[in-house]
């Protein structure tokens, strides 16, 4: 089979969802060990809350007891270039304990602006919902997933996400190609480019810091992924149409990132983010104006297994 070309006709889930099915296609049903079941939440521990996050969950399931918790550690970062050492030292301290832990925590004043943080959102769901024949202008290919798309992989025959996206590289910028960025709305591209540029910086004070607390040279880890101009980096946004039977089909099955490490920027109204730790499958609370750090599997490899690596699905 080549890998030019998609074994089967595409059909994007959203069309789907908007035609008025009551039942989702077989090809979207996971057998009945691998459906969604119900989820345990753990609250956060003590160390990563501050005042200023209580309340503001907006969702708890029935094992919830209290509604104030987050289910992830919450790591404030506005003081890891203090001039005072027990400040910084305390947050350094925070995010590595998360990533033996936990390997998975949401980061507060992290220095991206909310009002792009904002406008990423709500252009790209304005994208999502412009014609489908103006989407298609941008479907991609198994070759470099780059564009407009709906399945990962290409074996014949199977099971598949309820979900779209899209998928684009932002670093290094020789393989940054502005051509396959969505034209429209008409901001956006300019948008994408603030933003990769803003969540790039982030991940690279992420990576310095994991490598401190690893007793490394601060750019160790960045210079395993190219340094600071070569970096690799790529954006990929999903959109999850309403599905009408959830309990069936996960929005996007079961996983650990392959990359070092993915930074995601949540939306306010999509809820289903899920971590695996130990035996028990958690549901994410995101805090607003935060971004949720995923270790990746290359620096777990990179961290000598000392980082915990967590898969996680999103339905």
């Amino acid at each position: 089979m080549s890998c030019q070309a998609w074994p089967e006709p595409i059909v994007r889930v959203q069309s789907l969802a908007e035609s008025g099915l009551s039942s989702i296609p077989s090809r979207y049903i996971r057998p009945h060990s691998q459906r969604p079941s119900n989820t345990t939440s753990f609250p956060t521990p003590k160390p990563f809350q501050t005042d200023h996050h209580h309340g503001h969950d907006q969702k708890t399931s029935d094992h919830d007891h209290d509604h104030d918790h987050v289910n992830i550690p919450v790591i404030d970062l506005k003081h890891v270039f203090s001039e005072d050492p027990i400040l910084r030292e305390q947050v350094f301290g925070q995010v590595d304990q998360a990533c033996r832990e936990w390997g998975f925590f949401q980061v507060v004043n992290h220095g991206v602006s909310h009002e792009l943080m904002k406008s990423s959102r709500e252009l790209w769901r304005e994208f999502f919902n412009q014609p489908l024949e103006m989407k298609e202008e941008y479907a991609n290919s198994p070759t470099t997933y780059e564009g407009y798309g709906s399945r990962l992989g290409v074996q014949k025959g199977a099971t598949l996400d309820w979900s779209d996206y899209f998928f684009l590289h932002y670093m290094p910028p020789s393989l940054r190609n502005q051509a396959k960025w969505p034209a429209f709305p008409e901001s956006l591209r300019k948008v994408i480019a603030e933003y990769g540029e803003g969540v790039v910086k982030l991940g690279g004070r992420i990576l310095k810091m994991m490598s401190i607390n690893l007793g490394l040279k601060e750019d160790f880890l960045l210079n395993a992924f190219g340094g600071e101009s070569e970096v690799g980096a790529c954006l990929r946004v999903n959109f999850y149409p309403k599905c009408p039977q959830p309990d069936l089909t996960f929005g996007l099955s079961p996983h650990s990132d392959p990359g070092g490490m993915t930074i995601l920027l949540p939306d306010d109204f999509v809820s289903g983010l899920q971590v695996r730790r130990g035996d028990e499958w958690i549901t994410v609370k995101p805090v607003p104006n935060a971004f949720i750090i995923n270790i990746g599997d290359q620096i777990q490899v990179l961290a000598l297994s000392r980082f915990v690596k967590t898969s996680n699905p999103f339905y």
